[in-house]
Order: C-alpha cells, then sequence, then structure tokens
C-alpha cells in the first residue's frame, strides 16, 4: 500500500501563530494575552538560557547532536517496555527531538503505526533540511508546556516572571521536566513531588552528561524555587486592555489580534493604575454607606496629550 508523507520543503514558512501581549506604557509589565488556541511568544535559540536548552537535550534525547533524526535502539526499548516484556515505565516514548518536532508541527497527535511512520520519515527528511540548532529552536519554541502556554518564554514569563534567557539551572530543569506530561506536572496541580523528583531526575542526567559539575547540582538541588502566584498571571486593568482590545479588533480583525503576536504599548502608567485601584479600594466602602454607591471609578487623562495613564 501507499503512505502520503507531507512534504518538509516549505517547513520554514509555516505560519506559527503567537499571542497578542499588551503592555504598560514603558513595556516592562504585561497587563493583558489576547490568544485564541494558544499563548506562544517565538524567541531565537540565542535568547533562550543554555540551561533550558541543555536541560532538555539531557531528559528529551541525549543523543540529539549525534542521530540522524531517528534513533532505532530507544524507538525498539519503548516498545518493549509497553508491551512490559521489558521493565520500565509504560507510556514512555522513544522519540527524538526531531520526531517531536515533527509530530507537533506537521502531523497529527494520534497514535497509529500508519502516523509513526511518517514521523519516522519526516525526520529523516527534517535533518537534511534544517540544522540541528534550527530544531531545538523549533522545538523550544512549540512544544506544549501546560493548558494553551506554548514555548519555553512563554512558560518561563508565566511561572517565573522572566525571559528564558534569564532562568536558573532549577528553573531551568523545572521547565524541561514539564513537556512529558504538562497536566500532570504542573507547578498549579496536585503533584508537586512528581515534579520535584522528575526535576532532579533532569539534574542528574545533567550532571552524568557532563553539561554541569557537581557543585552546580548541588547548588541547584538547594535552590527554592518559587513559582509565580497562579492568579498573578492572569489580567492587569481590565477595563482598559479591553478597550485597547476592542480597538485593536477593530483595526486589524480578531484573527490576527487572536494569533499574529502583535507586541502592543499602550499609555497606561502602571505605578498610577496600583494607586488607583487601591485609592478605589479604601474609598469605595465609605461612598456605599453614605450615598448608597455601589460602583466607582477612576479615570486619569495626560490633558497635554489626552492619553489615558489610569
Amino acid at each position: 500500500f501507499v503512505v502520503a508523507v507531507p512534504s518538509v520543503t516549505s517547513f520554514e514558512n509555516r505560519r506559527v501563530a503567537e499571542s497578542t501581549k499588551i503592555f504598560d506604557r514603558p513595556g516592562n509589565v504585561l497587563l493583558y494575552d489576547v490568544y485564541g488556541a494558544m499563548r506562544r511568544t517565538a524567541v531565537p535559540l540565542a535568547e533562550i538560557s543554555p540551561y533550558i536548552r541543555n536541560a532538555t537535550i539531557a531528559i528529551e534525547d541525549s543523543n540529539f547532536y549525534q542521530h540522524n533524526g531517528f534513533r532505532p535502539t530507544s524507538f525498539v526499548r519503548a516498545v518493549l517496555v509497553n508491551l512490559r516484556i521489558i521493565p520500565g515505565i509504560v507510556g514512555q516514548g522513544g522519540s527524538t527531538l526531531t520526531q517531536q518536532v515533527v509530530k507537533n508541527t506537521l502531523l497529527t497527535q494520534e497514535k497509529t503505526i500508519i502516523r509513526k511512520m511518517k514521523e519516522i520519515v519526516l525526520s529523516l527528511k527534517l535533518e537534511t533540511v534544517l540544522e540541528k540548532d534550527q530544531i531545538l529552536e523549533i522545538y523550544l519554541n512549540e512544544t506544549p508546556y501546560g493548558g494553551t502556554m506554548y514555548g519555553v518564554e512563554e512558560a518561563s514569563e508565566t511561572f517565573f516572571g522572566k525571559n528564558a534567557k534569564e532562568v536558573t539551572l532549577a528553573e531551568a530543569a523545572y521547565l524541561a521536566a514539564l513537556p512529558q506530561a504538562p497536566t500532570r506536572y504542573s507547578p498549579y496541580g496536585n503533584n508537586k513531588e512528581m515534579l520535584e523528583n522528575r526535576k532532579n531526575l533532569v539534574l542528574s542526567r545533567m550532571l552524568a552528561l557532563g553539561f554541569i559539575g557537581s557543585e552546580e547540582y548541588d547548588a541547584a538541588l538547594a535552590e527554592k524555587v518559587v513559582f509565580r502566584d497562579e492568579k498573578s498571571t492572569g489580567i492587569k486593568a481590565p477595563h482598559f486592555v479591553f478597550f485597547v482590545r476592542e480597538y485593536l479588533e477593530e483595526k486589524y480583525g480578531a484573527d490576527v489580534v487572536a494569533q499574529g503576536g502583535l507586541r502592543v504599548i499602550t499609555t497606561l502608567d502602571w505605578d498610577l493604575q496600583k494607586k488607583a485601584e487601591e485609592i478605589i479600594a479604601r474609598r469605595a466602602p465609605d461612598l456605599e454607606a453614605n450615598f448608597n454607591a455601589s460602583n466607582a471609578g477612576l479615570v486619569a487623562v495626560d490633558p497635554k496629550t489626552g492619553q489615558i495613564l489610569t
């Protein structure tokens, strides 16, 4: 029989959706992330910490720079484990990073022999079209890290409030631990001990492969990583950002706003916004008690430009 395999010749020209981000006036505070099916911010490999790169390779594909896209021995071992012929974790994969890129970008997620055959063939082809670093960059920008979150830049910002180039070794190990099972290992879920164990496994693999020394390993094990409060990753200044979003959708269309990766700098002064919210919170109870006014608002506008500051 004949199996139709997608072409990889136009791989680099494929359209990758990115979410639009709305910032305050200096561009430092993210007020709102407008996304459709996914939140993603793509960055070049140079903007991703070597800790993240090495941690990912260590746990996902330690021979990434040596193979040609497919590891027969790892594939056979995964099959034997899943058939319970040899010991191991049932459901473990034998896929290279290249295969995972192919599966996430060119194929469906269905688990069939035909889909696996296509994945292997396309992985071998992709390695003749792209350099290893290009494949790694695609993986780190497009792999899921939980929910609608895709790519390490988005994950770094969500979990730690920093760019992917700024994470510590321990933070990088947590990020590398997630793609195998993002929901199961989520730092906001109920399996924090499982996440901790897998993070430690990532670090031990990095040590064994020579990516880090024993002192770095010990320091990373001892580091107390603080994940951002899940609530703090939500919307800021909601009345304002929805006003901005409506304007953007009227000007560019809803699809562009949801998937076009726009970076929007607004007029809002976040320091003033926080003060305004504090004032309203402090004075509103008196207004309700004395005047039966159960709703309150505050707007500050620059009289010279008409720009909304808060």
